[in-house]
């Protein structure tokens, strides 16, 4: 008779069934086998009781015979699903739809999937934890009845298709404010004045006449001129020079949310392809050693680090980098999430002798990436601070100071391991009161930027931020709205929809709780405290679902319909659909019924007849040729007539103008307040206000 061990993952499976005798038999789940039901609502209310309604779904039969098979023979039976929410409430519903009772069944937990944690698991069991297993079915059930309940008002009201949810709507509201932001901005002009001194010495004007010179001081090319004509004709020293030593601390070993934001920024992954290749490190690949995970649970908040991976880490600093690189004591990290799971672990590798150059033999590319990212991290953290000079010298003259500022490198510390992208900028030794030669001199004219868009790694740590939602939903969140074309990546910008902007204020006007990212980040605390048993989850579900059932009464009589989708009359060539015509972010455009089920889509303008291009009076600078007007998303441009064999494209109007400088063609501005010829080649500029 054997003892049955269930997990969650295949993957996971085979690496445990790899650890342990054959006294043992290790079979996976394949994540939940029940849940709420997807074609109904699947939850029964009377006098304020929320009774789930979990159902087997086809898929998981098989599995869950196979399961239930080996239970009745088993000596024992051990749940070890992921510790954290999901993973308890996954082992709640395998030992209920088996028969047995949940709190019965010894619980075993691991960060990591190697043997000494199976082995130190098997030994210490636990309980199920009901009140988790509590907070995540409130959690499944509040997420049920805004999905099943406002989706379809919003299909009937605005478009077929549409849906809404806690998170994801509070997330998409997110994105839509800040592209409310960028098309409400108005860009500023502002000059700064740029010296150049000893040929190489880069500096910017800092204060003039006494005054301190701010980025937004000087507004005006008049006043940048005058103060520029003034300069060029004064004789300058150093004022002085000032040198202090500054400190660097190592950042601490990945959460999930840095992971998913370091993934993203340095090597270009998304959340959802960073955290697949994370599971896989996490539940077992070949090493050196054999199949073993090779780093710990991939879902934290906690930056918490086991006391033997400390050690092992500072023995490894010691050896391949001696005690300069050694901090006294291990360095230790907190969270500023007042939910972290603090008996969790930051994301850490578990061999340590698994290094880079040795994985490179056993996993591929971009799990070597993501692994190699990890490991170098965790072993920074663990290091002496890099230590820099950094430079400031201030040459002055009768009317002006202009500050050039250095920095260089005295001790790499932790960037040995890590690395340090920014290259030492040296100034040259002076002395005080030296005079100094003024090689050059601009006034050049700036414009004030919108706010950057969001991209996949800023939108993560914005709603860490704010609360919203937890290591397990980033990514789905994000994978969710660009499915649902809510929103759309470009060139890794989150830019919405425009159907994106009327749901959103739909929301706002009639269900503003649902898109309050205070609302939606003190309900995760309220999930919390459920999981604290220091919440009834019944009273929590009640609190919500009857202010939540009258907004809904009510927006089926107040929310007036859009009108987005206006039926043509036409059929669907891929599917047999009715065609609609819809409003976009670039106007109008036919697309089907059914989507996003059926994504087929016509422009408008495909069966127009073109607009003949309107030359103009001068030729294209690279082959001669006519430069005609272009239209694109983005609105008029200039190109040769003759692409794409010829690539050349302005954004502003080319004229006959030839640049005083350097002779090439100029081309002509217009702003609100001033227009001016600007060189292609040079950039030199020409008032003609």
């Amino acid at each position: 008779m054997k003892n049955l061990i269930i997990v969650e993952s295949p993957t996971k499976a085979r690496t445990i069934k790899n650890f342990l005798g054959k006294e043992f038999e290790v079979i996976a789940s394949k994540g939940h086998v029940r849940d709420l039901p997807k074609s109904t609502f699947g939850i029964k209310i009377e006098n304020d009781s929320f009774i789930p309604e979990y159902k087997t779904s086809k898929d998981h039969a098989k599995i869950l015979k196979e399961i239930k098979d080996l239970a009745k023979v088993a000596q024992t039976i051990y749940i070890a699903t992921d510790e954290d929410r999901e993973g308890e409430a996954i082992g709640f519903h395998i030992a209920t739809a088996i028969g047995k009772d949940p709190q019965a069944l010894p619980r075993i937990v691991f960060h990591e999937i190697t043997k000494n944690a199976i082995n130190h698991a098997l030994e210490n069991p636990r309980k199920l934890d009901i009140n988790s297993i509590n907070a995540q079915q409130t959690r499944r059930m509040l997420d049920r009845i805004v999905g099943y309940r406002l989706s379809p008002l919003l299909s009937s009201k605005i478009q077929k298709g549409l849906s809404a949810g806690r998170v994801q709507s509070s997330t998409l509201k997110i994105v839509v404010d800040r592209e409310r932001e960028i098309r409400a901005f108005t860009a500023q002009e502002f000059w700064s004045i740029d010296a150049l001194f000893q040929k190489d010495i880069e500096s910017i004007l800092v204060s003039f006449d006494g005054k301190k010179i701010d980025k937004m001081t000087i507004t005006h090319e008049k006043d940048a001129k005058a103060i520029k004509e003034r300069l060029q004709n004064e004789s300058f020293m150093v004022q002085n020079i000032e040198k202090k030593e500054r400190k660097s601390s190592p950042a601490p070993a990945f959460m999930t949310s840095t992971l998913q934001q370091s993934a993203s920024s340095m090597l270009g992954f998304s959340p959802k392809k960073t955290m697949m290749l994370a599971q896989t490190l996490y539940e077992g690949v070949q090493t050196h050693k054999g199949v073993t995970g090779v780093i710990t649970y991939m879902r934290t908040d906690s930056l918490n680090i086991a006391k033997e991976a400390l050690n092992d880490a500072r023995e490894v600093i010691l050896n391949e980098f001696g005690k300069a690189y050694l901090p006294k004591e291990p360095n230790y990290y907190a969270t500023k999430s007042k939910s972290a799971q603090e008996a969790h672990e930051a994301i850490r590798p578990t061999l340590l002798d698994f290094s880079p150059a040795i994985a490179a033999k056993y996993l591929k590319t971009d799990e070597l990436k993501l692994y190699t990212l990890i490991y170098n991290r965790f072993l920074a953290s663990q290091m002496t601070q890099a230590r820099f000079e950094s430079q400031t010298i201030l040459f002055a003259s009768p009317s002006g100071t202009f500050k050039a500022s250095g920095r260089k490198l005295l001790f790499d510390g932790f960037y040995r391991v890590y690395g340090d992208n920014d290259k030492d900028k040296l100034l040259p030794d002076l002395q005080l009161n030296q005079e100094v030669e003024l090689f050059k001199l601009d006034a050049n004219q700036h414009f004030t930027e919108p706010p950057a868009r969001y991209n996949e790694a800023s939108l993560i740590k914005k709603l860490e931020s704010l609360g919203i939602g937890r290591p397990s939903t980033y990514a789905p969140t994000i994978s969710l709205l660009l499915g649902r074309t809510y929103i759309n990546l470009e060139k890794k910008q989150l830019i919405p929809s425009e159907i994106a902007f009327t749901v959103t204020e739909v929301l706002e006007k009639n269900f503003p709780q649902i898109v309050d990212s205070d609302f939606t980040s003190k309900m995760e605390e309220t999930l919390d405290l459920i999981a604290e048993e220091k919440a009834q989850w019944q009273s929590v579900l009640a609190e919500f679902y009857h202010p939540f059932i009258k907004q809904l009464e009510e927006g089926k009589t107040n929310i007036k319909s859009q009108k987005i989708a206006i039926p043509t009359g036409e059929q669907c060539p891929d599917c047999g659909a009715d065609l609609v015509l819809r409003k976009g972010r670039f106007g109008e455009f036919i697309s089907c019924s059914t989507f996003p089920k059926c994504k087929y889509t016509k422009n408008l303008t495909a069966d127009k007849p073109k607009k003949e291009l309107v030359k103009l009076e001068v030729k294209c600078p690279l082959c001669g040729g006519d430069i005609v007007e272009r239209y694109s998303k983005r609105g008029k441009f200039y190109g040769c007539a003759s692409y794409p064999k010829c690539k050349f494209v302005a954004n502003f109007e080319p004229t006959d103008k030839l640049c005083p400088e350097c002779n090439a063609m100029m081309g002509k501005k217009e702003l609100k307040t001033k227009s001016y010829y600007e060189c292609f080649t040079c950039k030199h500029k020409e008032d003609i206000s």
